[in-house]
């Protein structure tokens, strides 16, 4: 799989050898809960929040006890985190939920994800892409991965709206209050973030010398004030995304996708050269559909059905089902092995049949069903890695770079919500009115994700919603929450979900210790995007706490192992007492976020 993070993987990878010398992490011990854990999960019973940036959280918190539904203060946190984490969202992009209703005891799923602009051709795409300059490890034949031609209309300020619209309480100008008091006056930028934002920045510096993207200085004007990118601790101020958030929190969803903020955006795709019309951005809306599941050990485990990935996450589950996990062990080669294998055959399906459901038909009744899984762990070999995906089980008939939070309000609604730029920051692009202000916020570079090849079930096409990785999770039991979860981190978001429901479920872990654990990261599989299929059985990369021994046990099965800080996501979740109401919430330690409740 294409990501930003693999161009500097070659810094951050550790060779078996190296790691071996390395001293023990010099780490304290806790008294209680799991040893791994970093700390006790947060409990709270009148609200909880879990945002991967602290600020973020308090604000959920805030709108909270100021009356607001865990739907507004959902949307506040991801407006402020738009501002402090532009590595990851922001208006330019798209966002997916999934809102469980104590009113109605059910789940609601939102997908609010643009779509490609309806005046380019497949054939147009393709010619203006073979003139585009390739860097890093942006293929030939797949979509740019930045400029124009990887930006789809964004769908986040569309889906706030409609999120607002049938489960917010407060007034939008009192919902996003907080993020543009914040942007007008400043925030001091987190440790991670501003790693991300200074390797972002510079990126986007190298594909403008390059002739990739068409203009880039919009992007250094918001996010490179005095010329570089804010440090940890520098206060950073977006002045102009403040006056923007005002539009639409006065305007309405309307003033940005037909008023005037519509019109800047059509104005300056034209000055660049991009195929986006004012017309796209008025014909853009966000749909409500029903989330999908499978029960895994008596759990049911919910995603929302494709575009997005989610459903891979259910297929892993499914297949590992047949395995006694818990008797394996974490410390069990056999137990990595199965899982890695199961993610191999699952990618398969992914690459193959996920895609837009309004132009692809996807059998999603067979990729979920248990005996599809039951013929897929037939073909794992407990003694060798396999090095293709599989791709050959047939169906019938079947033609960094994110945030993911989470908030829960005191009567008992829960949001599970994930919103991207996509890849880096995005596509490197930043709109203008045309009278020197800048829109304050930057394109996403999702279209990256469609296909070339036009039998493709992802394949471009005019008004098309591209396959999407973000995917906002759930789980339940007996009809009952008792979890709003998620795990941002491109491919590895299906590969992430399925391990923190095998180390609660299996394992008997806390939400807290269920995201500490150390995780695998399997690259290689065979992608949506196009490419060639894997043929190599790809990488699997793991974290330190995953000992020696298993690493060389599972090389002997020819998997390729590497130790390295990353991929590996970062998680958030909220946990609900069925009984008592209490919450308890986690917050992930790979990132800058955190907890809260009250």
């Amino acid at each position: 799989m294409k990501r930003l993070a693999g161009l500097a993987m070659g810094a951050l990878m550790l060779s078996t050898a190296s790691l071996a010398a390395e001293p023990l992490k010099d780490q304290g011990d806790r008294a209680s809960g799991a040893p791994h854990a970093t700390r006790s999960a947060v409990l709270g019973l009148n609200g909880m929040a879990a945002t991967s940036q602290p600020l973020a959280t308090q604000i959920a918190l805030d709108v909270l006890k100021q009356g607001g539904s865990a739907v507004d203060a959902a949307i506040a946190a991801n407006a402020a985190l738009g501002l402090m984490e532009p590595t990851g969202n922001g208006i330019g992009g798209d966002l997916f939920a999934i809102i469980w209703d104590p009113k109605t005891n059910r789940l609601h799923g939102l997908n609010a994800s643009g779509r490609a602009p309806s005046g380019q051709s497949l054939a147009q795409l393709k010619a203006r892409a073979a003139k585009v300059p390739r860097t890093g490890d942006d293929r030939d034949g797949t979509v740019p991965d930045w400029g124009a031609l990887s930006v789809t209309v964004p769908g986040a300020v569309d889906g706030w709206f409609e999120m607002h619209g049938k489960f917010g309480k407060l007034p939008m100008q009192r919902v996003l209050a907080p993020a543009i008091r914040y942007a007008q006056q400043g925030f001091p930028v987190s440790e991670l973030i501003a790693d991300g934002w200074k390797y972002g920045t510079a990126n986007f510096e190298k594909l403008a010398k390059a002739g990739v993207i068409e203009e880039i200085e919009n992007m250094r004007r918001v996010y490179m004030p005095g010329g570089t990118a804010p440090k940890e601790g520098e206060v950073f101020k977006n002045p102009d995304l403040a006056l923007t958030l005002i539009e639409i929190a006065e305007g309405g969803r309307d003033a940005f996708y037909k008023g005037s903020l519509a019109q800047a955006m059509d104005q300056y795709f034209g000055r660049i050269g991009a195929p986006h019309r004012l017309s796209d951005f008025a014909a853009h809306k966000s749909e409500w559909v029903d989330p999908v599941s499978v029960n895994y050990r008596g759990y049911d485990i919910w995603e929302l059905p494709p575009n997005g990935q989610g459903v891979a996450a259910l297929q892993i589950l499914n297949i590992l089902e047949g395995y006694d996990l818990k008797a394996m062990g974490r410390a069990s080669p056999d137990f990595w092995h199965v899982f890695v294998e199961a993610k191999k055959r699952a990618f398969a399906d992914r690459a193959r049949f996920y895609a837009d459901p309004a132009f692809a038909k996807i059998p999603l009744a067979a990729l979920l069903s248990k005996d599809r899984a039951a013929k897929q762990r037939a073909t794992i070999d407990m003694a060798q890695a396999s090095k293709t995906d599989m791709p050959g089980l047939a169906i019938e008939g079947a033609g960094k770079d994110t945030i993911y939070m989470t908030v829960a309000d005191k009567d008992g609604m829960m949001v599970s919500l994930i919103q991207s730029n996509y890849r880096g920051m995005g596509s490197g692009l930043v709109p203008d009115d045309g009278n020197g202000r800048t829109l304050g916020f930057m394109f996403q570079d999702r279209g990256a994700q469609f296909n070339l090849d036009a039998k493709h079930a992802n394949a471009y096409t005019p008004g098309k919603r591209p396959f999407h990785t973000i995917i906002p999770a759930f789980l339940t039991k007996a009809g009952k929450p008792l979890m709003s979860f998620g795990l941002m981190g491109g491919a590895m978001q299906p590969q992430g979900h399925a391990q923190i429901v095998v180390n609660m479920i299996d394992f008997g872990m806390g939400v807290q210790a269920a995201g500490d654990a150390a995780r695998f990261h399997h690259d290689g599989s065979t992608d949506p995007e196009g490419g060639a299929p894997m043929t190599d059985g790809g990488v699997l990369e793991i974290e330190s706490g995953v000992p020696q021994s298993v690493a060389e046990a599972l090389r002997t099965r020819g998997h390729t192992v590497r130790y390295t800080t990353g991929p590996f996501g970062g998680y958030q979740a909220i946990w609900r007492d069925p009984d008592t109401g209490v919450y308890r919430g986690a917050s992930e330690m790979r990132k800058d976020g955190q907890a809260a409740g009250y």
